[in-house]
């Protein structure tokens, strides 16, 4: 079997990789300019594609004498000055994907969106599969890029392709791959004093990367699984983060006025340069809400083997 996985050279795209080397023969599609240095220690070689999302005729050189295509490749900012290209990147980029299978004939796709394509809503505090996207003040840039991007690959299924959807929530990987998904570590590493009232939903990408390969195994086309080990709330996971480093682990809850005042600032650094923070209004909201995506739908086709977050946690290191 030969798999072209796009966005091969990010954190989930690489542990994909890896997990799927003993499945077939990994071709990857990457820019020139990507980076290798997630993918070192790889079993298999990669066979390599250069190419863009918004180059249509790379994509169909790139899917030639393919079998599965798995679509990792997006951006992830939560920037608000960054809306039109996380539309160009995971909207545009998906229907060309989508466009460029349709033209040469692979029919199997699996396209890794996010829990951001869910949607939130403030009354919601169970989420699954059959939530419906609502517009709601939680909903970011990103969010809406994912769940646009979704329903392009949701298109191709309905011109032909076979297609099954993750979401996966925050993917925990270690410290040292260095991507934004990681990036919720060095909040406790540098020890913040103060923590969000609201819950984290995660995942170890070894999992996650796991069970997307169960899923292909089983061909379960035309479903959509969230993946997602447990909620916890931030108090918690920063103590058992600040455990596993020997950091002091931030001890004061963040109230409404406190949001108020630290995008107020955050807003004025950014104006003259001394911060480049991502925190708006929005962001710091979603981090107050008690909400969780269940994983029932997954668990109960593939079993309910996770890592314990202390092992994530020390193997992060």
């Amino acid at each position: 079997m030969k798999i072209l996985i796009t966005g091969i050279t990010g954190l989930f795209g690489s542990y994909l990789a890896k997990e799927f080397s003993a499945k077939g023969e990994i071709h990857g599609f990457r820019r020139a300019s990507s980076s290798l240095r997630l993918l070192e220690g790889i079993d298999s070689p990669v066979h390599w594609h250069e190419g863009d999302l918004s180059d249509i005729e790379s994509l169909e050189a790139a899917l030639e004498g393919m079998d599965l295509v798995v679509n990792a490749a997006g951006k992830v900012s939560f920037d608000a000055r960054d809306g039109e290209s996380l539309h160009l990147v995971n909207v545009a980029g998906t229907a060309n994907l989508v466009n460029a299978m349709l033209n040469t004939g692979v029919k199997k796709l699996v396209h890794i969106s996010s829990v951001s394509a869910i949607g939130r809503s403030p009354e919601q505090q169970v989420i699954n599969e059959d939530f419906k996207w609502v517009e709601s003040p939680l909903n970011t840039d990103y969010g809406i890029s994912k769940y646009l991007a979704e329903l392009e690959a949701w298109r191709g299924e309905q011109e032909g392709l076979d297609l099954i959807v993750v979401n996966p929530s925050i993917l925990l990987g270690k410290i040292s791959d260095g991507r934004s998904s990681t990036d919720i570590y060095h909040y406790v590493l540098e020890e913040h004093s103060y923590y969000p009232k609201g819950d984290l939903n995660y995942i170890d990408v070894r999992d996650a990367a796991r069970q997307v390969r169960e899923l292909v195994d089983l061909e379960v086309w035309g479903e959509r699984f969230i993946l997602n080990k447990e909620k916890i709330s931030y108090k918690d996971f920063f103590a058992k983060l600040a455990t596993a480093y020997g950091k002091r682990a931030p001890s004061k809850p963040v109230n409404a006025f406190m949001i108020d005042l630290a995008v107020f600032f955050n807003g004025v650094l950014r104006k003259i340069g001394l911060s480049k923070s991502p925190l708006s209004r929005k962001t710091a909201l979603i981090a107050q809400q008690k909400a969780f995506f269940d994983n029932t739908k997954v668990n109960a086709l593939l079993g309910s083997l996770y890592y314990d977050l202390e092992e994530t946690l020390n193997w992060s290191k």
